[in-house]
This record gives structure tokens, sequence and C-alpha cells, in this order.
């Protein structure tokens, strides 16, 4: 039997999430093991075309300038300084209503900053095994975990056994670190799927991020870089998720390649031209879920172990980095013992109300994009209208839509 090896953190889970916390524990001088049972991503090839992006909000971008990952990928972000919101709900596939959301009117920043995806994780990956105080164990899962009052105890899937005093489950929505712990999640379906893939168009997205709203769900561009295709042109870029309900999205799965570009070109309403597929598709289930509890003895829940949200306003991510910045704040105030109960507590009391007041308002705006009946599409579009109308709240909403520090 391996001998058991004595470390501060043990973070269960190696994708955006978990790199995150793994970095920001290590850097504050904490012992950290990070094990993900996935390969990382080190290098765009390494996924062929896969272009999908993470946007990250102010709140989110100054807690990774924090713990210093954010200079390695400022050179690479797209700045999203406007959100449109298009409403194309009427009888035919074309643009009702249309509203900027600017982030001047609140901030001299913008909302957030894109990146791709195969980008952030070779640079989080870089970041973290340069750190002193971090081990990341990439290829090996979390095999089982036994908590004690004073301590956690985890056997990996190679057989290493870890001595933690505070466990981060940051490994996903089917979390094994949450079954292990006994907690419990509520999950509301929706019959709904995201099809997500990166597409090229002739007219310009202006780092304007646009959510066109019809049935189903909304179909959302968010920029890209210019895409290089393999005639040496580049060409403007949007990552792309598309949500419809399940039965839709098989069939839209069944398509040729013509066919289905021209269908997403129409639920584009053409607001940029003939959009062309650049990327393989990715499909997965859209639900809510919240964990009963956010934490256990010795376990703390991060992310999607904790909370799961339909990809609207980019929260979710967002969410997550709440979650981490919350924990890591209360460690470093309790540096002795980062996994004490009290400081569990404070953490759950802390990120509660938040937590459900996002994911109830996420659910409702999503409620709300999937109607299909001509009447509720036409109220949907005067509460837009209305909203953005009014300055005050529209600003409210913006500031809501950044989060506040927690």
């Amino acid at each position: 039997m391996s001998e058991i090896e004595d470390i501060d953190v043990f973070v269960s889970g190696g994708g955006v999430a978990g790199l995150t916390a793994a970095i920001a524990f290590a850097q504050a001088g904490f012992r950290t093991v990070c094990a993900d049972p996935a390969p990382p991503i080190t290098d765009r090839e390494t996924v062929g075309a896969d272009l999908r992006t993470t946007a990250f909000l102010q709140p989110a971008q100054a807690f990774l300038d924090r713990i210093g990952i954010w200079d390695h990928l400022a050179p690479h972000a797209m700045p999203l300084q406007i959100m449109r919101i298009v409403d194309a709900g009427g009888e035919t596939p074309e643009p009702r209503v249309a509203h900027d959301f600017n982030s001047a009117d609140i901030s001299d920043k913008p909302f957030g900053w894109n990146l791709p995806n195969w980008l952030l994780r070779r640079e989080m990956v870089a970041a973290l095994t340069a750190l002193p105080m971090a081990d990341f164990r990439p290829g090996v899962g979390t095999a089982h975990l036994l908590t004690r009052e004073t301590e956690a105890r985890v056997t990996l899937s190679d057989g290493a056994r870890l001595r933690a005093r505070l466990v981060v489950a940051a490994d996903g929505r089917n979390s094994a670190v949450r079954e292990a712990a006994g907690i419990g999640v509520r999950t509301l379906r929706y019959g709904q799927k995201a099809l997500a893939f990166a597409v090229t168009h002739p007219i310009p997205h202006d780092n304007v991020s646009t959510e066109i709203h019809r049935s189903g769900g909304p179909f959302t561009l968010v920029p890209l870089p210019d895409f290089t295709g393999a005639d040496g042109i580049a060409r403007p870029s949007s990552a792309v998720v598309w949500m419809e309900r399940g039965p839709e999205v098989r069939r839209l799965q069944g398509l040729d390649t013509p066919e289905f570009e021209a269908e997403m070109t129409a639920r584009s309403a053409h607001l940029f031209g003939p959009l062309t597929l650049v990327s393989r598709l990715t499909v997965w289930p859209i639900i809510s879920q919240t964990a009963h509890e956010l934490v256990a003895e010795r376990v703390a829940l991060v992310a999607e172990a904790a909370h799961v949200v339909p990809p609207i306003g980019a929260q979710g991510l967002n969410m997550s980095l709440a979650d981490i910045r919350t924990l890591l704040d209360l460690a470093e105030a309790a540096r002795d013992d980062p996994g004490a109960q009290p400081l569990l507590r404070r953490y759950a009391r802390a990120r509660h109300a938040d937590i459900v007041a996002r994911v109830t308002g996420i659910d409702a705006l999503n409620r709300a994009s999937m109607v299909e009946a001509q009447g509720l599409r036409d109220m949907r579009m005067r509460a837009l209208d209305a909203i953005y109308r009014v300055t005050p709240v529209r600003r409210v909403l913006m500031q809501t839509g950044l989060g506040a520090r927690g």
C-alpha cells in the first residue's frame, strides 16, 4: 500500500473551475493537489476544431487577476462591451426588437472577456504546474473519500493516498465527491439540449455578444477572433450556443452540413449573413440543479458540483468563480485549518442566497425563452422593450448580471 501524503487542499476535478481553485489555493500558500480523470487539454490540436468559449464577467476577471493567471489570458481575450438582445418571435424568424445593453452605462470596463476553451485550459495547466505548492495529476480520478472531524482521507484511482484538511469538490454535475459526502441534489429538467459550435460569417460581430430569442431557447453568438480557413482567408467568427427542445436537436443533428448551415442561418435571423460551420458539434442536456447542502465534513462543493444553470448571461462559470473566491477568502482568514467546520458553515451561508437567486432567475429567463405560443412571444417582446426603455431598471439588471462581491 502506498504511503499517505499530507496536504492542505485536495481539488477533485480539473476543468476550468477545478484548475482555478487549485491555482488559487496553491498561490495562497496551501499545499494543493488537483486530480482530474480526463487528460489535460494542452493545445488546440488536441481537440481538433473545438472552438467553444468561456466568458469571464468583471468580478471573475478581477479574481483571475488576483490569483496571477489573468496576465497569461489577457492577450487572447475578446472584450464583450455590448450584449445585444434580439426578439425574433414573430410569424417568421426576422428581428422585431433589438436592444443593446452597453457596459459603458455602468462601468469603464467591458462586461467581460471571451476566451477559447482550449487556450484557457492550456494556460491554466501551465500556470498550475509552475506553482511550487501545486501538484496537478491528469488522468487520475477520485476513487474513495473518508472524512473525520480533523481530516479527509482520499484515495485516487492510481492508488495514491492523500490526507487533506479540505476537499474541494469541483468535479461537475455528477460529482463523485458530492455523492461520497452523502449530499443530494434538486434537479429541474426542461426537455432542452444545447448545441455548441463555431461559425464564420461575412458581417463582422464588432465584439457584440448577440442573443436571439424565438422559441425553444436562445440562439447566442459570442465573438471569437477571426478564423483562418484552409484557403488562408481570415473571416469574422463567433461561438454559438443554440438551445432547443430535445426532438428538435436530434433532427438538427441528423442534417448534412449544408442543410444545418441553412437552418442555423435562418435561426440567427440572418443578422450576420450566411453562417458557415467551422467546428464539430457538441451537445449537452440543459438542466437547473442545486445541491441540498454546499458543505459536509471537510468538504466544500463549488461550481457544477454545487449548482448548474442553463447557459444564459454567462452566469454559470462566473457563479463558480464566486464560490472559489469566497472559500479562498475564508481559508486565508483562518489559515491554520482551511477545512474547519465553522469556516465551511460560513462559506455555505455566504453563497446560499446568491446561488438560489441566480438559479431562480435564470430558470425564469430560460422558460420565457422557450415559449412557443405567439401571444406569449409577443408578451416577451413587450417586456424586453419596457425593461430597456426604463434606464434605472436597465442599469440595475446589468449590475445584477455582473454580480456583487460575495
